[in-house]
């Protein structure tokens, strides 16, 4: 069942607000009956400022006097609160990254000229205004804004900057480019591992070699085994 966007703020409103009962406000705000009760009393850790859910759109008035009339009645709650409702809009940034932002903006503009701003508006959680400063480096502080990886810095997923990158190149008609950074190190542990391999096979000789050696080559025939 769906709740209110901030349950004990609604319940403390209903508490203050309304006859029901504690049980119905507990069911409809998916709360303990002795968190209302503590509410009521004011028992509760902070004061709580009350937050209608009629204004909110999650309740109606029709619906509270259902529930006054009886008391065995269940608030219906008219729709989910559109903070959770919501898929599309700008990528939600942490404060504490906002500021990373204009570098991450440099670094694709610089390395991947053919992203369109939206693309990276979408991609970082920016405005096309910001990303179009940046390009004509006229940003108030475009001084010291130094062009950073936005993967290293936290802003997107590799796999979000790699997907958008390959449908810009793909639009644009630019032949993606193998990644071969990797490549000699990749040369290097093959030739490893074969060295390895034929180093294990020489001693593998050396040591039949030996053993050959000792016993002169001569074939000794085991004297429990029986013929």
């Amino acid at each position: 069942m769906a709740q209110p966007l901030m349950p004990h703020a609604t319940a403390s409103w209903l508490v203050d607000n309304t006859a029901l009962s504690f049980q119905q406000i507990a069911e409809f705000c998916g709360l303990h009956i002795l968190e209302i009760q503590a509410i009521a009393d004011d028992m509760a850790a902070t004061k709580l400022t009350g937050r209608d859910p009629v204004r909110a759109g999650e309740l109606t008035m029709s619906e509270i006097e259902k529930g006054q009339k009886d008391a065995n009645y269940r608030l219906v709650m008219q729709k989910g609160p559109d903070q959770l409702r919501r898929t599309k809009g700008p990528r939600y940034t942490p404060v504490s990254k906002r500021q990373d932002k204009p570098d991450g903006i440099a670094w694709i503009i610089r390395n991947h000229p053919e992203v369109s701003d939206g693309q990276i508006s979408k991609l970082i959680g920016t405005t096309r205004t910001t990303i179009a400063a940046i390009r004509d480096r006229t940003h108030w502080n475009i001084s010291n804004i130094v062009p950073k990886d936005p993967v290293t810095l936290g802003l997107c997923s590799q796999r979000e900057l790699d997907a958008i990158v390959a449908k810009a190149a793909k639009a644009a008609g630019i032949e993606a480019v193998p990644d071969t950074r990797l490549e000699g190190d990749r040369e290097a542990l093959i030739e490893e591992l074969r060295a390895q391999r034929d180093a294990a096979a020489r001693r593998a000789d050396d040591v039949h070699a030996e053993e050959t050696s000792t016993f002169g080559g001569a074939t000794f025939q085991d004297p429990f085994k029986k013929n």
